[in-house]
């Protein structure tokens, strides 16, 4: 059953969520590797929410919503923000971008699960971990 935390936009209370998070992939013996997968993902996720999304606004919340089962991982991510076109996030490793400090999290984030999503305004993002 899919679990909802409703967090402020808060570095410190997306950790705490991050962690709970964890803990029941913990319970479901995922691997190494699909682990740390997960922890990459979501934290880059939750960054992008408050940082990018919600600009740190503390009258807006993030959104987080996991369904770990011992086969595979479900997660959303939504933030109250404007959105943004993934598809324009610039290659962070094109020579012209090497020095630029962005882009770098849904890079990682596509790298490292098996399947990453968007809406179609931008403001979330539901990412597949397959326990391997």
């Amino acid at each position: 059953m899919p679990i909802t935390v409703v967090i402020p936009s808060d570095l410190a209370a997306a950790h705490e969520a991050e962690r709970a998070l964890l803990a029941e992939v913990a319970g479901c013996n995922y691997s190494e590797a699909a682990t740390f997968a997960i922890k990459l993902a979501v934290e880059e996720g939750m960054n992008n929410a408050i940082k990018h999304g919600n600009r740190f606004d503390a009258r807006k919340t993030v959104e987080l919503v996991y369904d770990i089962r011992k086969d595979r991982a479900v997660i959303t991510i939504t933030d109250h923000g404007g959105g943004f076109n993934p598809a324009a996030v610039p290659d962070p490793t094109s020579d012209e971008n090497l020095e630029k400090p962005t882009g770098r999290g849904v890079m990682l984030m596509r790298a490292y699960m098996d399947k990453v999503a968007y809406n179609s305004k931008g403001n979330q993002v539901r990412m597949v971990k397959r326990n391997t």
